[in-house]
């Protein structure tokens, strides 16, 4: 535990970080796997739609530092490049 004063308010705002950091992270997650789903259903149209959320939770997540920014695009260009494949179906 941490004993001078200066210590304790960095574990304070390390673990008020770590709440914030988690929470991104996992909208970021929630997001993708939403967007899989749609892809795997098959509904482009829907696919689409939710892709802008996507981005903009994956760009958040590497604007904070949360994933690297190739890291980033990656995850953006393989999952348009899913969304493109589909057959349109809905």
């Amino acid at each position: 535990m941490p004993i001078t004063k200066s210590a304790k308010k960095a574990l304070r705002q390390s673990r008020q970080k770590r709440v914030f950091n988690l929470r991104c992270l996992r909208q970021m997650k929630t997001a993708i796997k939403q967007t899989e789903k749609l892809i795997k259903q098959g509904s482009k149209k829907q696919a689409l739609e939710t892709l802008s959320q996507v981005y903009k939770a994956i760009d958040k997540a590497a604007k904070k530092g949360l994933i690297k920014k190739n890291a980033a695009s990656r995850k953006k260009s393989r999952l348009t490049k899913a969304i493109t494949k589909i057959d349109i179906k809905n």
